[in-house]
């Protein structure tokens, strides 16, 4: 059985981090203080045993000129002795409906090891998030803005806000953040490698065609998971239609390519796959309190 957490079975949320991820205390006290939510908590029970669950987590992205929500996945793990028999299949499956009912279009989330890359992608998420791109040092913007964290806020806001493709922060975002990087003597932080899996390709689609009305083009979509994303799309002149005819320009893209499609991620050296219709971009995924 999948459901949300309660007060009651919270608890197990907790003990369940401990053991799977073995963060230290003052992390998990500033994560399950300032993130963790029930509502947003699903998990996957045996009888009332909690074997595994996971976090939504929202926040905004820029994408085609506009912001739009997204939920990151946050917190997902497995019971040790639960592992391999399918049930954060389950789980993520299920946060996909969920995720739907809320209406984001898109899910992101930061595998903390390589072989997640993998274990993710089975489920329709792709890479879209490079790591390595330079940070903004948060002690010197802190020692800038003495008693006045708003007013390093807006800095740091100023950095990202009117950039293309990045996950923004809200103020309550970079308190946490700040805290949890005080804790550890402000490391420094470089972007993260991330992955991103889209909820809803028509919506996604129609914010492409609003920001490049001068694309036109015909897309077959398909998503195993998800029947709503198997679509035949026309894109002219700023909108989408559905059709049953190819345009000389034809796409077919399965849910994994179509979202390094419309993150831009590398499309330039996969011309054939995407035939130069969605212009490269390099997306940025940053202090996600990881």
């Amino acid at each position: 059985m999948i459901d949300y957490a309660t007060p009651e079975t919270a608890p197990q949320i907790l003990e369940m981090w401990k053991i799977c991820f073995g963060d230290s205390k003052p992390y998990i006290d500033i994560y399950f203080r300032e993130k963790y939510k029930n509502e947003n908590t699903l998990i996957y029970f045996e009888g009332k045993k909690a074997l595994a669950s996971l976090q939504l987590l929202f926040y905004n992205f820029t994408f085609c000129g506009t912001e739009i929500p997204v939920a990151y996945i946050s917190g997902a793990c497995t019971l040790p002795k639960a592992r391999k028999k399918g049930y954060m299949a389950e789980l993520l499956k299920k946060t996909f409906h969920e995720i739907t009912k809320r209406k984001i279009p898109l899910s992101i989330l930061v595998p903390q090891e390589h072989w997640l890359l993998l274990f993710y992608d089975k489920y329709g998420y792709a890479q879209t998030f490079d790591e390595g791109q330079k940070l903004p040092n948060l002690k010197e913007l802190i020692d800038r803005y003495p008693d006045d964290l708003y007013g390093a806020y807006e800095e740091f806001d100023s950095l990202f806000r009117d950039r293309e493709m990045v996950v923004q922060k809200t103020f309550d975002d970079f308190r946490v953040v700040v805290e949890e990087s005080a804790g550890y003597d402000y490391p420094v932080k470089k972007s993260l490698t991330g992955m991103t899996r889209v909820i809803d390709a028509r919506t996604m689609l129609e914010l492409f065609a609003k920001r490049y009305p001068e694309k036109s083009f015909s897309i077959e979509v398909t998503d195993s998971i998800l029947s709503q994303n198997n679509l035949f799309l026309m894109v002219q002149n700023g909108v989408i239609s559905e059709t049953k005819a190819k345009l000389p320009l034809h796409l077919t893209l399965t849910i994994y390519d179509l979202a390094q499609a419309l993150l831009g991620y590398r499309t330039s050296k996969k011309r054939k796959l995407f035939k130069g219709v969605f212009p490269e971009h390099r997306a940025q995924m940053h202090f996600m309190l990881e």
